[in-house]
């Protein structure tokens, strides 16, 4: 009886399922053309407000970060005091400590807009004064108006720092004008990511000075090389810092834009900055191209039977995105159940997440998992009859 049953059994039992291990994640070919950045001062530039940057160059540690300053300003501001888009915000009155702050920023040589105590400025237009003319008398009244105090202001910044992983990014003021408010290059460029996904900001960037702001004399300071498709976000100077500018840069290719973010630190001057930028950019021209998300034919998992066939389980064809760079996507792998299969067989699916990009492919084999024949079967029945059990029960 026993011999009736083992025969069937390991005969005709299923084969026991092929074990599946992961393979390195696939990178993207590195472009012929990668980024090019200043050998001098410190810089960085990245895609998006997460992940490692693309490119870092120049001094890796936290350095003076000038008008950059005023930027984490606005961004911790509006986290407290939110500012729809189109809209004025509330009304922030200029006192006297406001108008004294003023005259002393003026007399110290920086930059102001000048302010009366009998103003009434929005929020919007102070952000206006701050970002587009640098005021460093509107950072400060600012801080104050949203948070009660410079103190209470650093605090929040620093710990809204913390929040958005920039652990290496110090303030200790609202302006820039301390030495002692520094951040890296790598937290800098993703800090002009999240500047721009911010509406307020970027509508402020990007539309004309109305209203008081005008009166007062703003012009925007932080346009740069917009024929070199630049959109400038903060660009300042002090003695510390050197020339600095936080940017994102635009590159269209086949009728689809790619944005990047950069921040470029400690440069000796305007023409050592205009250089710098300018090869930055006419790298990404030349390295930034559309490539398949993952590669078809990518090996992401190896298949091994019990009876010492392997295979590898290769992506299908996905979309093309541009890229600049070589950052390896997030591969997730779903196989499904195989023990013997012909070359190309679908075996399980993958979506691959790259940067902002989300596509799912299929999985199939490269090389055929073969039968083990019959000798096999009867000289492992332990496996098979596993096998057949497990079968049974699911």
């Amino acid at each position: 009886m026993g011999a009736g049953i083992y025969g069937p059994a390991t005969l005709l039992g299923p084969l026991p399922a092929a074990s599946v291990s992961d393979l390195p994640a696939a990178t993207p070919d590195t472009p012929a053309v990668p980024p090019a950045l200043p050998a001098g001062g410190a810089s960085a530039i990245t895609e998006s407000a997460t992940g490692a940057p693309m490119a870092v160059a120049g001094e890796a540690g936290a350095v003076p970060m000038a008008g950059i300053t005023k930027v984490i300003t606005a961004l911790v501001v509006l986290d407290a005091k939110p500012l729809a888009d189109g809209e004025p915000g509330g009304t922030v009155p200029i006192t006297t400590d406001d108008y004294l702050s003023y005259l002393d920023f003026r007399d110290a040589g920086t930059r102001t807009v000048t302010v009366y105590t009998e103003d009434q400025w929005t929020e919007r237009e102070m952000l206006q004064a701050m970002l587009l003319g640098s005021s460093n008398n509107h950072a400060e009244t600012l801080a104050r108006w949203a948070f009660g105090a410079t103190d209470a202001y650093v605090g929040a910044a620093n710990a809204w720092l913390d929040e958005n992983e920039m652990p290496d990014t110090t303030v200790v003021d609202a302006t820039g004008l301390s030495d002692d408010s520094v951040g890296t290059a790598t937290d800098l460029s993703r800090l002009a990511a999240l500047a721009l996904a911010e509406p307020a900001i970027a509508s402020v960037l990007s539309e004309p000075v109305t209203g008081l702001p005008s009166r007062r004399g703003i012009s925007n300071t932080t346009t740069y090389l917009p024929e070199q498709q630049v959109t400038g976000i903060s660009r300042s100077y002090t003695d510390a810092a050197g020339i600095c500018l936080l940017f994102a840069g635009d590159v269209v290719v086949e009728g689809e834009s790619y944005r990047f973010y950069g921040a470029v630190l400690q440069q000796p001057d305007w023409d050592a900055l205009e250089s710098g930028v300018t090869a930055i950019m006419e790298s990404a021209r030349a390295g930034v191209t559309p490539t398949p998300v993952l590669a078809e034919g990518s090996a992401v998992v190896a298949f091994s039977t019990a009876w010492g066939d392997t295979a590898n389980g290769i992506s299908g064809a996905s979309p093309s995105r541009l890229r600049w760079g070589a950052t390896p996507p997030e591969i997730t792998v779903n196989t499904e159940r195989v023990s013997n299969a012909g070359t190309g067989t679908k075996v399980g699916s993958i979506t691959v997440v790259d940067g902002s990009s989300s596509a799912k492919t299929s999985l199939t084999l490269d090389r055929a998992l073969t039968d083990p024949g019959v000798f096999w079967r009867l000289s492992h029945p332990i496996p098979v009859i596993g096998s057949l059990i497990d079968s049974l029960t699911t």
